[in-house]
């Protein structure tokens, strides 16, 4: 028994000494120490033997920020002996300056040793031999609040950087907008030659008051010239360093607007332009015609947001509006943003006369000038002429003192020859059954038209209402606004209809599909896009349409019932 006992002794003894044999040994080593802080720095941990498990480099993470991380392995076999070498290699960056330590990783069981690692401050600026820094200013570095602030980054290289990430400026209460594309090219900075990329911002303070800029932070990963790769092969990655590069702050001191500026709306900009053109030079329409007017706001150094309705809230007596949606636009150049904003109203005097449009003033502030200026344009006279439909009216009293004549005057001129006086009762029974039945026929021929031949005759008699004619040239000029006013008008007229929908059910499948398709076009706000011609198409073709607009209602039921 004892002998037995000091065997279990002696293999348990033989267990842990295998063991500790068997343990793997890791070594941990950094390529340079010590390190700069915003420089990576790569570390290699390898294992002569395969270790009991993959490594946990969680504990790096409290002082470092781990970048990459890759394994390679390599057995040989020499002598007859064959020997095998893990390898993993970790790029990363300090997170901090000072004397830092590599913590032990843990791999399963095994474990590599700790580390003690340099880590210097760098915030000296660009000595102009730097491989990368960033330069950034800011222009005016006191606005006036809204007013455009133009950031400017330059990268400078000298190597060739393989990928790269960059922060965007980052500033309270405050619109950013990038400006155009990046722009590359060459320079030399004290005697080195470098790559400069440059990158252009615009900045909207919307508060009054002090203000800074984030220094942006760029991480890139450059190919390194220094070192020569660790193998020789076409399938090895090339030799990179990774650092992270941080620009300056910037601080911005914010004015308010200036007590001389009166005007309720605040707007500042670098130049602003205010135009207007007309749909007719001669600035003459016809009662119940849209004349077009469209006015448009061009500012450099504002946003859309920035610039002012130019249409004004006077009411004209005997002339109705009809604006169309603003049509806005921003254009974002290298040298800055210019905002557009472009506004159409048709105008429709309903009585014939000469009209005066009020003059239109813009006050805005130039920041170049650091003065106030005012867009103008002057006043204008509109004249509206009588419409066809009111100078017939206005002729048809005249009219009414002459006689028309009577349908059946042939009739009555035609000589009946009386052959006796005892026939004479007789024969003037005879003529006046004949008379009457020629009247007879005549108003039957009038008043009953054939179906078939209805719509076009009307159409042949009647000439264009001033709604069929403001319709028409809301649609010529592709209006969907004023296409809208007339055939509402025409609507309630016809049918007592008040809105689009409604008037479409009265219609033909034709007529009915461009008014829902004008309705449809006018709630999605694509107005520039709508083109009339189909529309007037469709009215003219239309039973009930360029017919029977102003004709009396005779009590019967219509031709064509929808």
């Amino acid at each position: 028994m004892h002998r037995h006992y000091c065997a279990r002794i002696l293999f348990g003894l033989l267990m842990l000494l295998t063991t500790a044999i068997q343990a793997a040994e890791i070594q941990v080593a950094v390529d340079r120490n010590p390190v700069s802080l915003n420089e990576s720095f790569q570390l290699t941990f390898t294992a002569s033997d395969e270790p009991d498990g993959n490594p946990d480099f969680t504990p790096l993470q409290d002082n470092f920020q781990i970048i990459s991380q890759q394994r390679s392995s390599n057995s040989s076999w020499v002598n007859g002996q064959s020997s095998r070498k893990e390898q993993w290699i970790v790029r990363a960056m300090a997170k901090q300056a000072g004397d830092l330590l590599i913590p032990p990783i843990a791999f399963g069981a095994d474990s590599s040793k700790p580390l003690k690692l340099v880590v210097s401050e760098n915030t000296a600026a660009p000595q102009g031999n730097d491989e990368i820094f960033l330069e950034v200013t800011a222009t005016p570095e006191q606005p006036y609040v809204q007013s455009q602030v133009l950031y400017t980054l330059k990268l400078f290289r000298k190597v060739q950087i393989t990928q790269a990430s960059l922060s965007e400026p980052e500033i309270k209460d405050a619109l950013v907008e990038k400006l155009g594309d990046d722009s590359t090219y060459a320079t030399q900075v004290k005697g080195v030659d470098y790559w400069v990329t440059e990158r252009k911002y615009a900045i909207f303070p919307q508060q009054s008051g002090v203000f800074t800029i984030a220094p942006l932070i760029l991480n890139a990963e450059y190919l390194s010239n220094q070192r020569q790769p660790r193998f020789n092969g076409f399938f090895n990655r090339p030799d990179t360093e990774t650092r992270r590069v941080a620009s300056k702050a910037i601080t911005l001191n914010v004015q308010a607007v200036p007590a001389s500026f009166k005007s309720p709306n605040w707007l500042s900009a670098e130049s602003l332009t205010l135009s207007e053109t007309w749909s007719d030079a001669g600035l003459q329409t016809k009662v119940g015609e849209p004349l077009t007017r469209t006015l448009t706001l061009s500012a450099k150094g504002a946003t859309v947001g920035q610039l002012p309705e130019l249409l004004g809230k006077t009411a004209i007596d005997g002339i109705k509006t009809y604006p169309d949606q603003p049509l806005l636009k921003e254009d974002k150049q290298s040298d800055g943003l210019t905002a557009r904003r472009e506004e159409k109203i048709a105008f429709i005097p309903s009585k014939p006369g000469e009209y005066t449009l009020p003059a239109l003033d813009i006050v805005w502030f130039n920041t170049k000038t650091q003065k106030m200026e005012t867009g103008h344009l002057p006043s204008v006279k509109l004249k509206a002429l009588a419409s066809a439909e009111d100078t017939q009216t206005s002729a048809q009293p005249a009219a009414a003192d002459v006689q028309p004549e009577q349908p059946n005057s042939q009739i009555a001129a035609s000589p009946i020859t009386v052959t006796s006086s005892g026939d004479t009762l007789f024969w003037q029974g005879v003529s006046a059954t004949l008379a009457l039945g020629w009247l007879l026929t005549i108003v039957v021929f009038y008043r009953r038209p054939s179906a078939k031949g209805t719509t076009a005759k009307l159409a042949e008699v009647l000439p264009e209402t001033a709604i069929e004619k403001t319709l028409k040239r809301a649609c010529w000029e592709n209006n969907p606004q004023a296409a809208k006013q007339a055939l509402l008008k025409w609507g309630k007229a016809e049918f007592g209809a008040v809105s689009l929908g409604a008037i479409a059910a009265h219609c033909s499948a034709a007529l009915r599909e461009e008014i829902l398709a004008l309705n449809r076009l006018l709630y999605s706000g694509q107005n520039q896009d709508w083109q009339g011609q189909h529309l007037w198409q469709a009215f003219g073709e239309n039973p009930v349409a360029m017919s029977t607009v102003g004709v009396a209602n005779d009590g019967l039921e219509p031709l064509f019932k929808i």
